[in-house]
């Protein structure tokens, strides 16, 4: 016999919008932690049914159910029924570029999630049909490809200029995690028919937006995921419409590294040499740990140890230690200084790194938020 939350559940697929509205009212705070089980009764139904009333009209059914199908992500099993479904997706992600959606920054924490799943990598084959194309401003959007249009929310939306209620900022982790799987990488790292632009550049303008840590956190994963292809590092570190190591370089230093003597201070980077006296890093140790696993990745190859030495990247990173109380970085700092000053003999491998998964899924359960914005909990009732 059911429990009276599982008999709620069940409530999802009344026939009766008003029952369907109590239900979700009394349903999202059992959406995270041990209540969440509730929703895998009678065979996981819940699911389909949220996914249901996500594409209803009402604001509050549809931020409500994504909110729900959000916090589920958590399970396995749950988080793949979502993903698995194709149809949902493109759906979720085209409604995502709908610039009139009150509901577009809730929908990208759910996708971020949905992004933990092999198959999620489906999104490279969604293009505009007659069916999902209708809100979709041409005007805006050049290209029939959703993942370029979501590219572009990212890019140009993030001071709500496209979507007064949305800065999509949660885009940020899907594009972390996406790049962890080949097709992922590949699509940060080559040019893009429909614009001409190598699609990391455009974010990494990003890696000092210290108002928000959560696109700083999802693109200097992004980037470090798509230096795996080792092949793809000569041009990515020399081709100057790209121009990657100051951006790298720019959250690790300071303007109180003052001990680089004025030959190294020559070789760094153009936009290094001359800091403000206001300059200062990163203020997240994780950040900063995944621009130097960056720098350990470009220093796979003898070209890239090279490139760094040429960039005077050493100095750079003895500044960070010396002026960092930090263990991991540190650590990291140890293991990129052993790279560029070892002489260049036997294998040209390195040790490999784990691709780095943005945050795990994002719990959302009241309307309490960080001061800086960057973990936004979504106010639904």
């Amino acid at each position: 016999m059911p429990s009276q939350l599982e008999e709620l559940v069940s409530f999802l697929h009344s026939s009766q919008p008003a029952v369907k509205q109590i239900a979700l009212d009394n349903l999202v705070g059992f959406s995270t932690g041990p209540n969440a089980a509730i929703f895998k009764y009678d065979n996981y139904r819940a699911i389909q049914d949220l996914k249901d009333l996500a594409r209803e009209n009402s604001k509050l059914l549809v931020q409500q159910s994504v909110t729900i199908l959000a916090n589920l992500s958590d399970d396995p099993t749950m988080r793949r029924l979502t993903a698995e479904d194709t149809d949902f997706v493109e759906y979720l992600t085209w409604k995502i570029c709908d610039l009139k959606n009150t509901s577009a920054d809730i929908m990208c924490i759910l996708l971020a999630n949905l992004a933990k799943e092999d198959c999620i990598t489906k999104v490279f084959s969604f293009t505009k049909k007659s069916g999902n194309d209708a809100s979709i401003d041409g005007t805006v959007f050049k290209s029939s490809k959703v993942m370029d249009c979501l590219m572009d929310c990212f890019v140009k939306g993030f001071d709500r200029t496209l979507n007064k209620f949305a800065n999509y900022d949660y885009l940020a982790y899907f594009f972390s995690d996406i790049s962890r799987f080949r097709p992922g990488r590949e699509y940060f790292i080559e040019k893009q028919e429909y614009d001409g632009v190598i699609p990391i550049s455009k974010l990494l303008v990003f890696t000092e937006k210290y108002d928000c840590k959560t696109r700083r956190e999802g693109v200097a994963s992004t980037i470090k995921n798509s230096l795996f292809d080792s092949e793809k590092h000569e041009e990515l570190l020399t081709n100057e419409s790209i121009n990657l190591l100051p951006y790298i370089l720019l959250p690790i230093a300071s303007a109180k590294d003052s001990e680089i003597d004025d030959e190294d201070m020559f070789n760094l980077p153009d936009e290094l040499q001359l800091l403000p006296e206001d300059k200062q890093r990163d203020p997240v140790p994780e950040i900063i740990c995944v621009h130097l696993e960056s720098i350990l990745l470009l220093c796979t190859t003898k070209a890239g140890r090279e490139y760094l030495r040429s960039k005077s990247v050493y100095p750079l990173i003895r500044e960070l230690e010396k002026n960092v109380n930090n263990e991991e970085i540190s650590e990291l700092c140890d293991r990129v200084v052993n790279m560029l000053m070892r002489g260049e003999v036997g294998n040209d491998q390195v040790e490999d790194l784990p691709a780095r998964n943005a945050e795990d899924e994002r719990d959302i359960e009241s309307s309490d938020e960080e001061s800086d914005g960057d973990n936004a909990i979504v106010e639904v009732a």
